[in-house]
């Protein structure tokens, strides 16, 4: 059953809470608060990509602490192994018997700091468990928690040492984004409590995780007209047909899109969606799954042009027909 006016109402009102409290301890960034929080309810997972000492951390601490959940980190070397990830099993002599010892990634909210500094390996890993949801160690399968959400960071600054994240690894991220530095404003108010520079310890949860679930499986309700979906299965085309790209949008990233445009009608009170939606969510939605052809990379094309590109030559349908 379609989502209905009064349950999108009171999503858009849980959902705005959601991002003050978030926004507590990450001032002036509301926008990427909201862009985290619609990848949690579309129950997919996060990459940032910025410079040190601009909040990544901060962001995904924030959001464990709005939400009654069990949260891990896992800080990336390049001596992890796989097992540091998804635990180990092993003998117990007072039962007899082998038991398994759960990794960090059995948690509802997982941060993997600098992702690229572990070995491609270690990073399958963890990207299988955020595929599949489970881990398989010695013949058994062990199901993560839910809600399931890992914020993922890498530093595009230090390449030396990294290893970077092939684009089938990539496209595993439902979303990927970048925080930036504060506001002038918002920078002072930060500086004036130096004392106590984690704000997300202050935080008190909104919200737990069986009522994450519930709120998701809302969103996932909300009425997409078939020429709302035309519209996202034509940008998604345009953007492999582009004379720019080796490598377009992916059907992965396109269903990714619906959802993401889902809660984000919701999250705004309306109980359907609009092409403004998708316009809104093309970038940190589908730019890390564009691969540029060579020649284009080289004359400064980027995948956001390509993007700009298709939204320009791809008509959106009249809000009558969406």
């Amino acid at each position: 059953m379609a989502l209905s006016e009064q349950d999108a109402r009171e999503f858009a009102s849980i959902f705005a809470n959601l991002v003050d409290t978030v926004g507590f301890a990450l001032l002036g960034k509301a926008h990427v608060v909201r862009l985290a929080l619609t990848c949690l309810f579309s129950e997919g997972h996060l990459l940032l990509e910025d410079a040190p000492g601009t909040g990544k951390t901060a962001l995904a601490r924030a959001i464990a602490a709005a939400v009654n959940a069990p949260h891990s980190r896992l800080q990336f070397t390049p001596d992890m192994l796989p097992s540091d990830i998804t635990g180990v099993t092993i003998f117990d002599q007072s039962k007899n018997s082998w038991d398994f010892h759960h990794g960090p990634i059995f948690a509802s909210i997982v941060l993997a700091d600098e992702i690229n500094r572990a070995s491609p390996k270690t990073q399958s890993a963890l990207l299988e468990v955020m595929e599949e949801a489970q881990v398989t160690v010695d013949g058994h399968t062990y199901a993560t928690p839910k809600p399931f959400m890992v914020v993922a960071t890498q530093n595009p600054i230090e390449q030396a040492g990294t290893y970077r994240l092939p684009e089938a690894q990539l496209d595993r991220f439902l979303m990927k984004t970048s925080i930036g530095y504060p506001p002038h404003e918002q920078f002072i108010e930060v500086l004036d409590g130096a004392a106590a520079p984690d704000r997300s310890k202050q935080l008190r949860p909104v919200i737990d995780g069986p009522t994450v679930l519930q709120l998701a499986a809302a969103a996932a309700t909300v009425y997409t007209d078939r020429a709302v979906t035309g519209y996202i299965a034509s940008l998604a085309e345009a953007t492999r047909d582009s004379e720019h790209t080796r490598l377009g949008v992916s059907i992965r990233g396109a269903i990714g899109m619906v959802r993401c445009a889902r809660v984000w009608a919701a999250a705004q009170g309306r109980a359907y969606v609009l092409p403004d939606d998708v316009k809104a969510l093309a970038e940190p939605v589908w730019a890390h799954r564009i691969v540029m052809d060579p020649d284009a990379q080289f004359a400064g094309v980027t995948a956001t042009k390509v993007l700009t590109d298709a939204l320009a030559s791809v008509v959106p349908p009249a809000q009558g027909q969406a």
